[in-house]
C-alpha cells in the first residue's frame, strides 16, 4: 500500500476530488487520484469468512463458524487465530479492508443476523471482537467493526430508531465497541443504518463524539453501504 502524506495530499485535492473520496467508486472500492499517488483501496464483506468483490458465484472462500458459535468458545486465542486465518483470505481476494467483525448485541433470537454477533454478553463481545482484530491486523489487514451503534434488529434497520437511556447506551450497546477499540485499535469503523434517538447513526453527533472525542478514536469512520 502506498505511503501517503495525508495532510499534503489534502491540500492538493480538488472540491471534486473530495467530494469522490467520500463515496465508492462502485461496490468495493474506493475512488483512486492518481496524479496523488493515491490507489483504490479494496473493500470485502465478513464477518465469519472473506466474500471477495461477487455476490453470486464468486470465487470460494472459507466459511468459519458464525460470531454466536465462537463467541460460546470464550476462547481468546481461538479468535485470534480465526482473525490471522481471515486476514490471510483477505490477502488472498486481494482486499485491504474487511468489512467486520460485527459487536452489535444479540437482544433477540428472532435477529435476522443476529448469528453475526458474539453475544447478548458486552463485555465477553467486545473482548472477542479484540481478539478477532488483533489477528487479521497480524496480516496486515484493516478491520471494520460494525454497526456502530444500535443496529440490534433486520426488521425496517434502515428506518428504525433505536431509542436507549445514556447508561444503557453505554453500558450495553457502545460497550464492545469500546472494549474492542481499546484493545486492537482498529482503523476504520462503520456505522449503522438505523435511528439512535431520533437521529441516524451516521450523522448522530452524541455518538460520534463519544468515539472522536471520549474514546480519542481517529480512524476511519464509513457509513453502512
Amino acid at each position: 500500500m502506498a505511503d501517503i502524506d495525508v495532510e499534503k495530499v489534502l491540500s492538493e485535492l480538488t472540491l471534486e476530488e473530495k467530494v469522490s473520496l467520500t463515496a465508492g467508486r462502485d461496490f468495493w472500492h474506493t475512488v483512486p487520484i492518481p496524479r496523488l499517488g493515491v490507489p483504490a483501496i479494496r473493500t470485502s464483506d465478513g464477518p465469519n469468512g472473506v466474500r471477495g468483490t461477487r455476490f453470486f458465484n464468486g470465487t470460494p472462500a472459507g466459511c468459519l463458524p458464525c460470531a454466536t458459535a465462537l463467541g460460546a468458545t470464550f476462547d481468546v486465542d481461538l479468535l485470534r487465530s480465526i482473525g490471522r486465518f481471515l486476514g490471510q483470505e483477505a490477502k488472498a481476494k486481494g482486499a485491504h479492508v474487511l468489512l467486520g467483525p460485527t459487536v452489535n448485541i444479540q437482544r433477540s433470537p428472532l435477529g435476522g443476523r443476529g448469528y453475526e454477533s458474539f453475544s447478548e454478553d458486552p463485555f465477553l463481545s467486545g473482548t472477542l471482537a479484540g481478539e478477532y482484530c488483533k489477528g487479521v491486523h497480524e496480516e496486515e489487514i484493516i478491520t471494520t467493526p460494525k454497526h456502530f451503534v444500535c443496529n440490534d434488529q433486520e426488521h425496517e434497520r434502515l428506518a428504525v430508531d433505536s431509542i436507549v437511556t445514556d447508561r444503557a447506551l453505554r453500558e450495553i450497546y457502545l460497550m464492545p465497541f469500546m472494549l474492542a477499540i481499546k484493545n486492537a485499535r482498529p482503523k476504520a469503523v462503520m456505522t449503522a443504518y438505523n435511528k439512535v434517538n431520533g437521529t441516524h447513526a451516521a450523522e448522530n453527533p452524541k455518538v460520534l463524539d463519544i468515539l472522536r472525542k471520549d474514546w480519542g478514536w481517529e480512524g476511519l469512520l464509513m457509513s453502512d453501504w
